[in-house]
């Protein structure tokens, strides 16, 4: 499978973080795609943004990438954490990144596109935005963890979120439990 990973520089760095680190162990191809403030948030929560090696690292403000066009074959996309105002952006059509573009290009192309925004409260702006994409067929994904396998850690519940984004991209994985099964096998 042909993946992109954003991350923008809204709050939840994590979330991207334990993404990449799972996909790392996958066969998949990911190319990732920083916004400016991407690394900076990051280092603010968690420390330095680790990337891994074999991932293509793109900056926001280049269309010399393949996922910027229709004619290029990627399976599905996937914004960790995803700015409000990044989020307004795809909502409105404002293609001036090369994230912006690469959302509008998925939307367009009928592909996935998952949004995963933490920010909270919204605002009535938040939530049409929300509503546009939804309806132009994006999934939105808050970063809302689940607490049902009583995780013990806060990586665990970052785990809970990141399992759902993964589910939904097609990616098997062993990160947390599902409701009523048995816990993940390390």
């Amino acid at each position: 499978m042909k993946l992109v990973v954003a991350i923008t520089g809204a709050s939840g760095s994590p979330y991207a973080q334990r993404l990449l680190a799972a996909l790392a162990e996958t066969d998949h191809h990911v190319d990732v795609v920083l916004s400016p403030h991407a690394a900076e948030v990051a280092a603010a929560e968690t420390g330095p943004l680790v990337l891994p090696e074999r991932f293509p690292v793109h900056p926001d403000n280049t269309m010399q990438v393949p996922f910027v066009s229709g004619s290029s074959k990627y399976d599905a996309m996937a914004i960790v954490p995803c700015s409000m105002g990044t989020l307004g952006r795809i909502a409105h059509g404002f293609s001036d990144s090369t994230i912006t573009r690469a959302a509008d290009v998925f939307l367009k192309e009928k592909r996935k596109l998952l949004l995963v925004p933490r920010e909270m409260p919204w605002n009535l702006v938040h939530a049409r935005n929300v509503v546009t994409l939804i309806e132009a067929g994006a999934l939105i994904l808050p970063a809302s963890p689940s607490y049902y396998g009583k995780p013990q850690s806060v990586e665990e519940v970052v785990d809970t979120v990141v399992a759902r984004i993964l589910d939904h991209l097609g990616v098997a994985h062993a990160l947390s439990h599902r409701w009523k099964e048995s816990p993940a096998k390390e």
